[in-house]
């Protein structure tokens, strides 16, 4: 469910016409639904309102501090993977006790700002991060509150590089050396074992892959119990899919009915760490066709968006739903064309093959379902300004972020005297 839609014969975010924002802030940008944003939230907060919680949005999926506020002040945390997180997470002000960090490579300087920041807990994913904690901790002279990320070896059905509970992936602690990991926390110093954490990918849209892994996972935690390891939170990430095309995901409902039971069980504070569900289909990333031509039959239609901006499509071959703001030319007749960006690689591509009216030079579009991994994930690549960021609330909007000017682009770069 969004709040963007035909109104008058242009494409809405909710009251307000995206070719209205495009004229003042001009194109490429990213548009959020605040609506929309606060709408996800509470509907997967009430699904789970039968058990202790907390929800620790997942702060890569967007990391914009107005969104991180949003969901600050609907009682939300933020689920964290660098200092870089956490620093936003605190400007935008989230409690520390409500941040928990993850993430498979933190850094002695990292793990030193979070012991002192006072965050809920790390999430602990190797036997060399648990001693390097234990012994930053013990530099402090405070003890760190830990979780550790079992990995229960769980096929989450969904895109190769966006699954992480396999005992092929990188992340967590294997299953079978779970119970060891834990009896050697146990025994550290400056360690305070408080959770178990999972987490076995993105974009799952079946419910099954989610019960599995948390059965699993269910199970260790009584036997932590049987052996006095006091097991206060569980944290069973997110991952939970969104409809990009004609996917059919779960609605949070349904995921909540099948494993709340399982949860009240532990008489745990639950922790969740939802990303694209909450803020996927909350917004589009608008574009200008810049050209169109025809190669030999072919159609493409060049925007004035690249893989810089949206790198989805050109990393995992992801579709976008592609509309037009004008509904009279949404009427026109249709051809099959790529949409291509300005960057020099041809892998440049927001779609491929794709049934769309026949756009015009100066015609705008908006590429859907673009709020996670969208801005996040863009870079300066061929020096190109990252683009404005628009937060919409019913008939105002707000930039959320500026453009970059050209000067942003050479920040912190210095030329050797030898040079001159």
């Amino acid at each position: 469910m969004h709040h963007f839609d035909y109104k008058n014969g242009e494409y809405h975010c909710e009251d307000i016409p995206l070719s209205r924002i495009a004229e003042k802030v001009g194109t490429p940008f990213y548009c959020y639904s605040h609506a929309t944003l606060k709408h996800h939230f509470e509907v997967f907060d009430k699904a789970f309102e039968s058990v202790p919680h907390l929800i620790c949005f997942a702060v890569k999926a967007n990391s914009n501090i107005a969104i991180l506020r949003l969901f600050g002040k609907l009682g939300g945390g933020a689920d964290i993977v660098s200092g870089g997180e956490l620093h936003r997470a605190l400007i935008a002000g989230i409690p520390p006790e409500k941040i928990v960090y993850a993430g498979v490579g933190k850094t002695r300087d990292e793990i030193r700002q979070a012991l002192k920041a006072g965050v809920l807990m790390f999430n602990v994913e190797s036997t060399q991060e648990l001693l390097t904690i234990d012994a930053v901790a013990a530099e402090l002279g405070v003890k760190a509150r830990v979780a550790l990320r079992i990995n229960p070896d769980v096929d989450p059905k969904t895109h190769p590089y966006i699954s992480t509970g396999l005992k092929q992936n990188k992340f967590g602690i294997s299953w079978a050396a779970a119970m060891e990991e834990y009896r050697q926390a146990k025994g550290l110093a400056n360690i305070e074992i408080t959770g178990i954490h999972k987490h076995i990918g993105s974009q799952i849209t079946q419910i099954t892959p989610f019960a599995d892994a948390l059965d699993r996972t269910l199970a260790l935690v009584r036997q932590l119990k049987d052996e006095g390891i006091d097991i206060r939170h569980v944290d069973i990430g997110g991952g939970l899919g969104i409809t990009y095309k004609d996917e059919a995901p779960p609605h949070p409902r349904e995921l909540a009915e099948k494993i709340a039971p399982m949860l009240k069980e532990t008489g745990c504070k639950i922790i969740f760490e939802p990303g694209r569900v909450l803020v996927g289909n909350a917004g589009a990333l608008v574009t200008r066709v810049l050209y169109t031509k025809v190669n030999e039959g072919k159609n493409f239609f060049v925007v004035d968006a690249g893989m810089n901006d949206l790198a989805r499509p050109s990393l995992y071959g992801s579709f976008h739903g592609i509309l037009p703001l004008s509904a009279e030319a949404n009427e026109r007749k249709k051809v099959s064309a790529d949409v291509v960006g300005p960057i020099c690689e041809s892998g440049d591509f927001l779609a491929k093959d794709r049934v769309l009216p026949l756009l015009r030079q100066g015609d705008m579009m908006a590429v859907m379902s673009a709020g996670a991994y969208g801005f996040s994930m863009s870079s300066n690549y061929n020096s190109r300004r990252r683009v404005a960021e628009v937060l919409v609330n019913g008939s105002r909007f707000d930039v959320i972020r500026d453009r970059e000017s050209i000067d942003d682009l050479i920040r912190g770069e210095h030329v050797p005297d030898y040079l001159d």
